[in-house]
């Protein structure tokens, strides 16, 4: 068994969609990034990156290379997956927390869940999506910006 950890940062500007968990979020701020600046799916790739000691999602997906500007991040996790697929690990679960002021996301982490297991060929039961506040705090409390967390766990594929 390995475990991964992930985490993603990114300010939140006017004049930008906010993803997060592969679900557009109505909102006056939108993530700032090279692709679609989905925080959690950033830390989610990192996290099964990480587990497998694979590097990090700016190795695989430079953010200076053209082919990526403005990709949606749900391929990224799915280009990512299959890098652990080809080493014959399997996800066995996700556990993952957003930290933003607002907007509130407990509306839509059961999509998140799902579009997450959906790529990673589990169940929307081994997908955990959390939110948390800094209670008005730094950059995030002054909605500047948010942060995702991720851990995985991945398992060797038994090979019959």
């Amino acid at each position: 068994m390995r475990i991964g950890f992930g985490i993603d940062f990114h300010q939140l500007v006017e004049g930008r969609d906010l993803w997060i968990g592969g679900v557009k979020i109505p909102h006056h701020k939108g993530s700032l990034g090279h692709s679609d600046a989905d925080v959690l799916l950033h830390a989610i790739c990192d996290a099964l990156l990480g587990a497998l000691a694979l590097g990090d999602i700016g190795m695989h997906f430079p953010n200076t290379d053209p082919a990526y500007k403005g990709i949606d991040s749900k391929i990224l996790l799915q280009r990512t997956y299959e890098l652990i697929k080809a080493r014959n690990y399997r996800v066995v679960n996700v556990d993952s927390s957003i930290c933003l002021e607002a907007p509130k996301i407990k509306k839509y982490s059961d999509q998140m869940r799902s579009i997450i297991a959906g790529i990673l060929e589990i169940t929307g039961q081994e997908v955990s999506v959390k939110a948390t506040t800094t209670e008005t705090m730094g950059f995030v409390g002054r909605e500047e910006g948010l942060v995702a967390y991720a851990t995985v766990l991945l398992e060797p594929v038994k090979v019959i």
